[in-house]
């Protein structure tokens, strides 16, 4: 069996029904208790999934190929990724390893498998070791396994429940409250249920709470338009104070305020570091590359050190992780997309935790009088702001890309003296480079796993996106296995 092909980022991924067959699942589970084995005879292993159709089949598949391997079993059923690694820190369970099946907010047909430890998510490196086991057909035997069947949901939303309590020193401290949550049909409907109404929410404005792994109403995704429409339209229909949206394994989230303002990507992270700086003056915010200047001035202002870092939830959080090793406080690591990691909670991303945590400052300020949006008013919002993506034809599409990025660095290194650009001080990844004429800036990246170099365009000047386009496209033009096409389709957008 050839692997690799699944891996994406630190997950296995691939279409549900013919990529993820029974016998690629129980390959790599096995080969999973063969590395978690090599510390400990017997480990205990949680297993859950989100709502996806084929969540039910590859869960089984996983347990049944984790039974030879003589491992205590927790089935936890419909759940989200980061309960799934909380299995491994509560004092009830104390697993050594969980695996969620999930392909976060892919299409349907998609599926996948997340991997954690003690330590949290594994990593590149270590997903290649389990693949490679899998790939020889690496087994462990054992006694026979044990198998509890158990709802170990409640534990993860009694640790969100204490946790509000703790910090509100209120048993209901989202009484009089309505708060809409749309979990896209996804895995995070227990969120309004068994947290919200346990502290007093009214969660009657709430939407597609039911699990189904079509996702018949709109994709489970806060970076999603229609998405994040369709939550703006439940706030304001029924005249919720707030709404919270999920994406289908949980880790990701965003919000609406009760005037509509859908706060996700750079207001989302605003918001929750003006919360943290507020508590930890000084603090360091590891963000993604594309976050705007309007943030870093925002974190800037509060006192706060804006890092920007690569794109991937998972490279925000090992620089955080670097950081904190060096000796700077760096209480969080989030990106753009809506993935939060907090370090006092164990560097895990989790949207339902970043919910928590706006949801206990929310009600801080109710009591002031003040509204959850009083902490972002500052925040300066760009007048434009564009994604394109270009598609490269070449196999070797990641040097190709990276020779490209190098020279266009030269190119706008050559062009800084005469104040035509200026490439950013804190490039560390693509090519960051403000055109003042244009009053913004763009940022040329590869993608983290796609042959494709995604460019993004904020401006301060009306038809700035245009122009920032076309200055690039008189440079890319040039690279026939690259297609720059939709540059020239947005620079020609200028002239009509």
């Amino acid at each position: 069996m050839e692997l690799k092909r699944l891996k994406s980022g630190t997950d296995v991924r691939g279409v549900a029904d013919t990529d993820l067959t029974d016998e690629v699942v129980s390959a790599i589970a096995m080969a999973f208790a063969v590395v978690l084995k090599r510390e400990k005879a017997d480990v205990r292993i949680a297993v859950g999934h989100d709502s996806r159709l084929s969540g039910e089949r590859i869960t089984e598949t996983v347990i049944n190929a984790l039974r030879p391997a003589g491992c205590e079993i927790y089935d936890c059923g419909l759940t989200s990724t980061p309960s799934m690694f909380m299995m491994t820190q509560f004092e009830e369970t104390k697993c050594d390893g969980a695996i969620m099946v999930t392909a976060s907010h892919h299409p349907s047909d998609k599926n996948g498998l997340k991997f954690f430890t003690k330590a949290g998510g594994i990593g590149s490196e270590q997903l290649d070791e389990i693949l490679t086991l899998a790939e020889q057909g690496a087994r462990s035997g054992g006694n026979y396994a044990k198998i509890v069947h158990k709802d170990f949901l409640s534990l993860y939303c009694d640790f969100l429940i204490d946790k509000v309590i703790e910090a509100t020193g209120d048993g209901l401290p989202f009484a009089g409250l309505k708060i809409a949550v749309d979990a896209g049909n996804g895995a995070g409907g227990f969120f309004a249920d068994r947290v919200l109404e346990p502290l007093g929410a009214d969660i009657t404005c709430s939407q597609f709470l039911n699990p189904d792994g079509r996702f018949p109403n709109h994709i489970p995704n806060p970076e999603n338009e229609d998405a994040m429409r369709s939550i703006r339209r439940r706030v304001l229909d029924t005249k919720a104070d707030l709404g919270i949206i999920f994406d289908t394994d949980v880790d990701r989230s965003a919000i609406v305020s009760s005037d509509g303002e859908e706060i996700n990507r750079n207001a989302l992270i605003a918001l929750i570091s003006a919360v943290l700086l507020e508590e930890q003056p000084g603090a360091t915010i590891v963000t993604d590359s594309v976050t705007s200047d309007g943030l870093a001035a925002f974190i800037r202002d509060r006192g706060g050190v804006h890092h920007r870092f690569k794109r991937g939830y998972r490279n925000v959080i090992d620089e955080a992780i670097r950081l904190e090793k060096s000796g700077i406080n760096a209480p969080l690591a989030i990106e753009t997309s809506g993935h939060a990691a907090f370090k006092e909670n164990y560097f895990l991303d989790d949207g339902a935790y970043l919910a928590v945590r706006l949801l206990i400052k929310m009600a801080q300020l109710r009591k002031k009088g003040k509204s959850l949006t009083s902490l972002i008013e500052d925040l300066k919002k760009p007048l434009e702001a564009k994604e394109v993506r270009l598609r490269f034809s070449c196999d070797d599409f990641a040097d190709y890309g990276g020779y490209i990025i190098s020279e266009l660095g030269k190119v706008c290194e050559e062009l800084a003296p005469s104040g035509v650009c200026r490439p950013a001080d804190d490039n560390r990844e693509g090519i960051r480079v403000t055109v003042p004429a244009e009053q913004g800036w763009f940022l040329a990246r590869m993608s983290v796993h796609d042959p494709i170099m995604v460019v993004n365009f904020e401006s301060d000047k009306i038809g700035g996106t245009n122009g920032l386009a076309a200055f690039l496209h008189a440079y890319m033009s040039q690279y026939s296995a690259v297609d720059s096409t939709p540059l020239q389709a947005l620079a020609a957008q200028a002239k009509r």
